[in-house]
């Protein structure tokens, strides 16, 4: 007996969210190594090259999947914003602190899941939210109430934070411009749009990069990135947007400050202070609160 889809989806984003938290430490390892639309474009070529081969074996593409082609235009250049201004903030931003920013996208999809789709949240969603908004928070600042007042935000989060806001339109968009493609097929073809737009905004950094000296790590990170942290991570959206709320999908981004603490722990960066760790805390108690509800909105 198969596994039920809203289950199999849930299991996507704990894997999502997973996999997304290599990005961050990654990213902040070689952020100064590159320019973030060089890097983005390089692992949106090799993204493609993976999900062409991945599409070819599987399913293939019919003349229906290439019409209003403009939609994998616009999910791939949100998609392209968003790692761009991701890898720009990661320059200045702690990886941790990044993550955290990462977090408050579940309530914006929340938002723009109702402008666009009409969901609706309830009382008991809402509360997670917060919850949730407020841990993420209080990492971003570092627990530092004096900072908080003051809203004095790095200017590595703040880029970020608009990163964050394509993401979270892109989620919504992804269930209201999809006309039957399957998973496989629309992640190639974002990503493919993705590639296009950053072909002609980074063309310039492609051009000058010296790619003789760049360190291996950034060609470590680039392989990470596209095959993990594009391409994979953009079939698990893909799939659990069509099964789950667009608010109950990136409520998993809740885990990623978490995972990203492992990571850095891994990489030999440490843990960060307990006095911080408790807004990591309230994350992992909101996703929580948002499993546990499960009539959020129409699947």
């Amino acid at each position: 007996m198969s596994a039920h889809p809203g289950i199999l989806a849930h299991g996507a984003m704990l894997l999502f969210s997973a996999v997304v938290a290599g990005s961050f430490s990654l990213g902040h390892i070689i952020a100064n190594d590159i320019t973030p639309a060089a890097l983005t474009a390089l692992r949106f070529m090799l993204a493609a090259v993976v999900m062409a081969i991945w599409t070819w074996r599987t399913c293939g593409i019919s003349r229906r999947d290439l019409e209003s082609a403009w939609r994998y235009l616009l999910l791939g250049g949100l998609m392209g914003a968003y790692f761009v201004l991701m890898f720009e903030g990661l320059k200045t931003a702690p990886a941790v602190s990044t993550s955290a920013v990462f977090t408050l996208t579940p309530a914006l999809s929340a938002i723009f899941g109702y402008l666009l789709l009409s969901q609706r949240i309830n009382g008991w969603v809402a509360l997670a939210l917060s919850i949730g908004g407020a841990g993420a928070v209080w990492v971003i600042f570092q627990a530092d109430l004096g900072a908080l007042l003051a809203f004095e935000i790095g200017r590595g989060e703040a880029i970020f934070f608009f990163g964050c806001v394509a993401h979270a339109v892109y989620t919504p968009l992804v269930r209201k411009l999809n006309r039957g493609q399957s998973p496989i097929v629309f992640t190639f073809g974002t990503i493919a749009g993705a590639l296009v737009v950053l072909l002609v905004y980074g063309a310039r950094d492609l051009w000058v990069t010296d790619y003789s000296t760049l360190p291996p790590m950034v060609w470590v990170t680039l392989a990470y990135l596209a095959v993990f942290a594009s391409a994979l991570s953009f079939f698990l959206v893909q799939y659990s947007t069509l099964h789950l709320p667009s608010a109950k999908v990136m409520a998993y981004t809740y885990l990623t400050p978490s995972w990203v603490i492992l990571w850095e722990a891994a990489l030999g960066n440490g843990f960060p202070a307990l006095v911080v760790l408790a807004g990591v805390f309230a994350t992992i108690l909101a996703l929580t609160l948002l499993l546990r509800d499960e009539t959020t909105s129409q699947t």
